[in-house]
């Protein structure tokens, strides 16, 4: 049965790894197993193109499908873009990547491969990782959906009722995370983003990259806290948060308490923009073999009952807030799907 089946494959390049994910022509997963390498940015954009492939083919060898599957592929990689496929300064990428045309490349990469060509999509990590989780969460219904991932910074998506991401007429459409936080009702100072600005961005106040800022100003009220007295690097002390919440600690609840607070917020303000019909809380602090249910419970219930007096009647009454579900693959099956997607138009 498989081998008549036509498959899409998507590939989410990140600085040090590379996933694989895969969709049959009905948009169901083809697994959900985790298929990651070194993405070997070091090597150079061309090299990096290869390695993809590579990556698809030994994906293909362990589902028992074969390359003439292969319909098409899509690339989830980060931004930002001069245009369409072409890179930028990624703070993230070697300079070796500034101009280069990386969708042309791995096109070129492929029809190398199988003696043909393969149509390609690009597009922005955060995106299409909100595409796989809106198929996830609505089925086969056509409510939008906004996704917010935090984790070392803050993820974002919105999709829309055909499923695809908005990107944006210069591809930067939702960078979400760096619209300005309602820093008057946090009681908090405008801190620094590394993104330049400083007006406060949401990201500062919701993920790992503000929580420096966060312990630092909380210290103060736990004189006695191991973190106070610790003579560890700051950096090193808010990697050890996550873990002491689950523990009940009072000190890291109270900090994750309030980036829950101030991402209830910006689920309020993203809702008056774009009135999707689902919110995807995901990140690191939703991923269930690092959190508790308890904790996910309590985080996401701040969430819903900050943003809910900001809503609309009827926003209040239908728009869910729900977890992620996919994890490290919701990029990769996101890049699947949109190739999908494309080749049904």
């Amino acid at each position: 049965m498989s081998a008549t089946r036509s498959v899409y494959i998507g590939t989410d390049s990140g600085a040090t790894t590379s996933k694989v994910g895969a969709v049959w022509e009905d948009g169901s997963l083809v697994s959900t197993r985790l298929l990651q390498q070194p993405t070997d940015s070091h090597a150079g954009p061309a090299a990096v193109a290869r390695g993809w492939v590579e990556a698809i083919g030994t994906f293909l060898e362990q589902h028992g499908i074969a390359w003439d599957q292969v319909r098409g592929v899509g690339l989830a990689i980060p931004g930002p873009f001069r245009s369409y496929g072409v890179l930028d300064r990624s703070a993230n990428l070697d300079a070796s990547f500034v101009g280069f045309d990386i969708r042309s490349a791995y096109m070129a990469a492929l029809e190398r491969q199988t003696g043909r060509p393969i149509p390609v999509v690009v597009g922005n990590d955060g995106d299409l990782g909100g595409v796989g989780e809106a198929q996830r969460v609505r089925g086969s219904g056509t409510g939008s959906v906004v996704m917010l991932a935090a984790g070392s910074g803050l993820g974002a998506a919105y999709v829309d009722g055909r499923g695809l991401p908005l990107n944006g007429d210069s591809l930067a459409g939702m960078e979400a995370g760096h619209m300005p936080a309602p820093l008057q009702m946090l009681g908090v100072p405008a801190y620094p983003c590394g993104c330049g600005r400083d007006w406060g961005c949401v990201e500062v106040y919701t993920t790992l990259s503000g929580l420096p800022h966060l312990l630092g100003a909380k210290l103060a009220d736990y004189p006695d806290h191991e973190l106070a007295r610790s003579d560890r690097p700051m950096k090193e002390r808010v990697f050890a948060l996550r873990a002491l919440a689950q523990e009940g600690d009072e000190l890291a609840l109270a900090i994750f308490d309030f980036q829950a607070k101030a991402m209830g917020f910006h689920v309020a303000n993203l809702t008056i923009a774009l009135d999707p019909s689902f919110v995807v809380i995901g990140g690191g602090l939703m991923d269930p073999e690092a959190t508790t249910s308890e904790f996910r419970e309590r985080y996401l219930g701040i969430v819903r009952k900050t943003a809910e007096p900001y809503l609309f009647p009827s926003q209040r009454e239908r728009m869910q807030i729900v977890p992620a579900t996919l994890g490290d693959l919701s990029q990769a099956i996101g890049a699947a799907l949109v190739a999908l997607y494309q080749a049904r138009t």
